[in-house]
């Protein structure tokens, strides 16, 4: 399983990676704001007050899942990228990185996507920073990997395609089913929607590059 990835059972969690999962699946489902301390804590088998010796509270909570989240792409998608023999390397283990987090913490997702405004102002700034830093390393491996995006038009375009990618790989929460009581199902295994996924990111870089042409430097 990836690292990246919180789809553990449960026996192999510890009590607040539990209440985290537990939190993320709640928040996603109702909200940060319509999901108390006690119905975290009856998930995970302890009272509401019992929650306290491992967070201070639900927005202790969210923080930890929000910033967390955002370190561990960030930090993994280094390590990925380091440890590849070229861009080209480089650039597949990425995008298989995110293809594995979007598909496997769809929660996470969902919570970045709508409760980001309920953290604290500095949480929320350390958000945004690590995800600058995640981006500005695609945007790097990107150019890496496409010449024609390595001169200094290239790096706008670079950019937009990196934004364009995550969005497509992280709308998976919503197509890769089967959710019945949503009525969604793809029709692919994960396995079929990871491989679609990463094929359609390389495809979507290819044609940022091939608008680029010679005109970009």
């Amino acid at each position: 399983m990836d690292v990246m990835s919180n789809a553990q059972a449960p026996s192999a969690l510890s009590r607040r990676d539990q209440i985290r999962k537990e939190a993320a699946r709640l928040f996603a489902a109702r909200g940060f704001l319509g999901v108390g301390v006690d119905e975290i804590g009856k998930a995970v088998g302890i009272s509401g007050p019992g929650l306290y010796r491992h967070f201070s509270g639900k927005d202790a909570m969210l923080a930890d899942l929000l910033v967390g989240i955002s370190e561990r792409l960030l930090d993994e998608g280094r390590r990925r990228a380091g440890d590849a023999p070229d861009a080209a390397g480089a650039l597949d283990a990425l995008i298989g990185g995110h293809v594995d987090f979007a598909l496997d913490d769809r929660d996470l997702i969902t919570l970045h996507d709508r409760e980001l405004l309920h953290l604290k102002e500095e949480d929320r700034r350390r958000v945004r920073r690590l995800q600058r830093g995640y981006v500005e390393l695609w945007v790097e491996v990107v150019r890496e990997a496409f010449p024609a995006l390595a001169g200094s038009g290239g790096e706008q375009t670079a950019r937009a395609a990196v934004h364009a990618v995550f969005g497509l790989i992280n709308s998976t929460p919503h197509s890769a089913g089967p959710q019945p009581a949503q009525g969604e199902r793809s029709g692919l295994t994960r396995d079929g929607m990871a491989a679609l996924l990463h094929s359609l990111a390389l495809g979507a870089f290819a044609a940022a590059a091939a608008t680029a042409g010679p005109g970009e430097d």
